[in-house]
């Protein structure tokens, strides 16, 4: 009997273990090791909007290669990965398949010879290097691994959904989560080390069936040192800054930092690391890119004015190899595509305009079909999103006349526009820019965190690059120059002078750190949610609306756009046009009553993702741009803006 007793509290006590070590195991998988995404209903048609682009340049730009190894595995890792989820048995789908990579925000990619391309963003390259310089090769057939990367289109390609119709705009801001894709990445090579089955499934589609004992440890350890390398640095420095940062969420990205943190932080090795890795606190909405080419600075805080620097640079922060610490085989040598770079600016900016061809493309239009010459801003569909109402638009344009034409210019479809002393005169090249005001933090009173971090941050930067400075902005705009002037010399013949200039968009290499963002045209303004520079505000009736009464939370994620407000869905059940403030700016508290599983909710009461300023209200607060605005006239100006 007392054994049967002490039996029966020893099972017990294992059953009790067990589900102690289960329910731990369960709370590990569901915080560190579960990757939630949102589940989106189907779509039954996707539509590209004209923008002045054939499907060819779309296409192009779609996949263009800058030689970024985004992803910082081959590429024929990337399609053998299995998704980061655990399952009992079996296969559990691949990383790569397109409707799993939607989820994150990726747009899938056309469909060619009955085969799913790869999502609009990314790049196959050329022959993929390990960070020390040497070859990726496949163990079994020692032929070289491809490397996989992002594009220009994976940040700048925009998406909205209307009643099962996907609008897909050329240059628009994403609606990717790369935070989230990140981390699934990483959890895929994780599970493939150490789940059983996943390993053996993993070497049989990137060896082959007949691989040996040999080539598939050769391949573990190459996976191993993957994780133990990279993967595990990163994390460990994400960790460390962690409690200071800001988090993301889909559709932002603190990149001005996340640059930083790549070429001064990982690309320095060790030193760099522990002393110039900082906190992503700045997130900003990813900015739509139509006529950017032509402003005289870029950035949200206007602080870059080449081209080239500015297109290189963001090669650069997405793992554009470059060698900073190796003198012996060539300081500045990199992966960049220079060319490849400078094709895609050309195209996006259009004709360029000199004074020997008449400054052809920047003349006053005579037609809503003239002016810039590169990529378009889009038109409102119609067709899609309903009929504008012109005479309550007719009232806006009154309104806009009065409001906002002297930050944001008339509106790039008036001869105003064109014959505006914003047009800088022809400088030595014979180039016409225009000058795009910057409005100081002091007077547009929105989040300040983007400028003032820039304009503080200061970097360790060794001797032997030769960088004159320790100010971030200064010194990255150094150290891109630098790489970009290394693949010129590097050319046979070396590039020429002239060519130099033209491919760096005929501007000097101007950095500057201004406390203050820019005031851009809106064209196209209505295709570009959520707003202001940190994508604080969901929906343009928000932003027309005094800082009191916008949403002190919503969810970043929702698709679903809402004509009416001009944004992306507060909530799934919207409420009528009769109700305006309960449909466009919520209770104003939270939007926990309708929490967007998967999605991220943004709390604007969080230094970085402040909502603040850009204010239309009474008094003469700080950041208050203008007068109150009646229900009625947030209503006209929002449809004036569809026109645009």
């Amino acid at each position: 009997m007392i054994r049967i007793t002490k039996l029966k509290t020893g099972i017990g006590a294992v059953a009790i273990l067990f589900i102690v070590l289960v329910a731990v195991g369960f709370k590990i998988y569901r915080d560190k090791l579960y990757v939630n995404l949102p589940d989106y209903p189907p779509i039954n048609r996707a539509a590209w909007l004209d923008q002045n682009w054939s499907q060819q340049q779309r296409e192009w730009f779609h996949h263009a290669d800058q030689g970024t190894q985004t992803v910082n595995i081959p590429y024929e890792w990337f399609v053998a990965l299995e998704q980061p989820r655990l399952a009992l048995v079996g296969d559990v789908g691949r990383l790569s398949d397109p409707s799993y990579l939607d989820r994150f925000g990726f747009i899938p990619g056309a469909t060619k010879g009955g085969e799913n391309q790869l999502p609009v963003g990314f790049a196959r390259g050329g022959p993929m290097s390990k960070w020390d310089g040497t070859s990726w090769v496949n163990p079994q057939t020692n032929d070289p691994m491809t490397s996989l990367g992002f594009t220009c289109a994976a940040c700048h390609t925009g998406r909205l959904t209307y009643k099962h119709v996907t609008l897909l705009i050329d240059g628009g801001p994403a609606l990717t989560d790369l935070g989230k894709f990140r981390q699934a990445l990483g959890i895929s090579v994780l599970f493939t080390r150490f789940v059983p089955g996943r390993f053996d499934r993993f070497a049989k589609n990137v060896l082959g069936e007949d691989a040996g004992d040999d080539a598939k440890k050769a391949l573990r350890d190459q996976l191993a040192g993957v994780w133990n390398g990279f993967f595990n640095v990163v994390r460990k420095l994400d960790q460390g800054i962690a409690d200071a940062s800001v988090d993301e969420g889909y559709g932002r990205l603190d990149a001005l930092n996340r640059i930083g943190n790549q070429v001064f932080g990982v690309d320095l090795g060790k030193e760099g690391q522990e002393k110039n890795y900082s906190p992503t606190n700045a997130p900003v909405n990813f900015p739509h890119i139509w006529n950017a080419s032509w402003f005289d600075w870029v950035q949200y805080n206007a602080s870059i004015e080449q081209p080239m620097v500015r297109n290189a640079g963001e090669a650069l922060g997405v793992s554009a190899l470059v060698d900073l610490t190796d003198a012996s085989k060539g300081l500045f040598k990199s992966g960049v595509q220079v060319s490849i770079i400078d094709e895609i600016e050309k195209q996006l900016a259009g004709k360029q305009a000199t004074a020997e061809n008449g400054f052809s493309g920047l003349k006053p239009p005579k037609d809503k079909e003239s002016g810039f010459t590169g990529l378009k801003s889009p038109k409102w569909p119609e067709n899609i999103l309903g009929p504008i109402d012109r005479a309550l638009a007719a009232k806006g344009a009154t309104l806009y006349d009065n409001l906002c034409k002297d930050c944001h210019l008339p509106p790039v479809d008036t001869r105003e526009f064109w014959q505006s002393k914003n047009w800088l005169p022809a400088n030595e090249f014979g180039q016409r820019f225009l000058h795009v005001e910057v409005i100081l933090i002091t007077k547009i009173g929105t989040d300040p965190v983007h400028a003032e971090g820039m304009a503080k941050r200061k970097v360790w930067v060794p001797t032997d690059l030769n960088i004159s400075t320790n100010d971030f902005g200064f010194a990255l705009g150094q150290l891109v120059e630098k790489t970009t002037n290394h693949w010129y010399d590097s050319q046979t013949p070396p590039v020429s002078e002239d060519k130099r200039n033209e491919m760096n968009g005929y501007r000097p290499n101007g950095i500057q750190a201004p406390l203050g963002y820019k005031a851009r045209p809106l064209n196209g303004v209505w295709a570009t949610p959520p707003y202001l520079h940190n994508g604080s505000v969901p929906n343009l009736y928000a932003l027309l609306s005094p800082v009191s009464e916008r949403p002190k939370s919503f969810y970043l994620g929702r698709r679903e756009f809402d004509p009416f407000c001009v944004g992306y869905q507060l909530r799934t059940k919207v409420p009528g046009p009769d109700k305006p403030d309960l449909r466009c700016l919520g209770d104003q508290s939270s939007s926990a009553d309708d929490a967007f599983e998967g999605g991220f909710e943004l709390k604007t009461a969080i230094l970085g993702n402040r909502n603040t300023g850009h204010e239309f209200n009474d008094g003469s607060s700080a950041g208050v741009i203008g007068r109150k605005l009646s229900v009625d006239e947030r209503l006209s100006l929002i449809e004036f803006l569809k026109t645009q």
